[in-house]
């Protein structure tokens, strides 16, 4: 199964300045980290961020963060626990105009908004953080594809046990450019030279 840029949605789970420097490959893991962003942009899939403790850790770098749609700041470990689930799946649309009026069998249904289920994730720490959100985004029925090569913990075990843990959930591992070439599908895109520049 191919992942679909037209179905996905980018969740860059807390890259924070204070944090990247005690972690394990910290400056590879952002750079994958801002290639995934910049080719979402590009390819027009929603980019969103989020934040442990700011005031602790630090805000996730002003490249990152300009990148992103909104970034949720949070305390809670998984970010759906703050509400990342509810801005992943928008509300249906309410009915408009007199529609209300009419009896209940002739109203038509309150249009959802295109479904994106497909969850690229990535981010720090891999075994905290990250692994409690993909958790519960699998548990909300979301499709998660997680980038190995963007995630970092301070320690390699906690990342590959975080990477076990995950793939046994039900989540598929992935690396940055396995993304972004599943997303633009075929070397005729009209923005294969633009991300393929991400990449080199």
């Amino acid at each position: 199964m191919l992942i679909d840029a037209q179905e996905s949605q980018l969740v860059l789970v807390d890259y924070q300045t204070r944090l990247m420097p005690a972690l394990h490959e910290g400056p590879l893991v952002l750079a994958n980290a801002l290639r995934l962003a910049q080719a979402a942009k590009l390819l027009q899939v929603p980019v969103w961020g989020t934040e442990q403790n700011p005031s602790g850790l630090g805000e996730n770098p002003a490249e990152l963060k300009a990148l992103c749609r909104d970034t949720l700041v949070k305390m809670q470990f998984s970010a759906c626990e703050e509400g990342l689930s509810e801005w992943l799946r928008p509300p249906a649309k309410p009915v408009q105009g007199n529609a209300r009026s009419l009896p209940r069998h002739l109203q038509k249904p309150a249009q959802a908004a295109p479904e994106r289920s497909a969850i690229v994730l990535a981010g720090c720490e891999a075994h905290v953080c990250l692994l409690q959100t993909a958790l519960d985004l699998l548990e909300d029925e979301f499709d998660v594809w997680v980038v190995t090569d963007a995630c970092a913990s301070r320690t390699e075990r906690n990342r590959d046990a975080a990477f076990d843990r995950l793939a046994g959930a039900g989540a598929e591992l992935v690396t940055t450019e396995m993304v972004v070439f599943e997303w633009l599908r075929s070397a005729e895109h009209p923005q294969f030279k633009a991300v393929q520049a991400l990449i080199k």
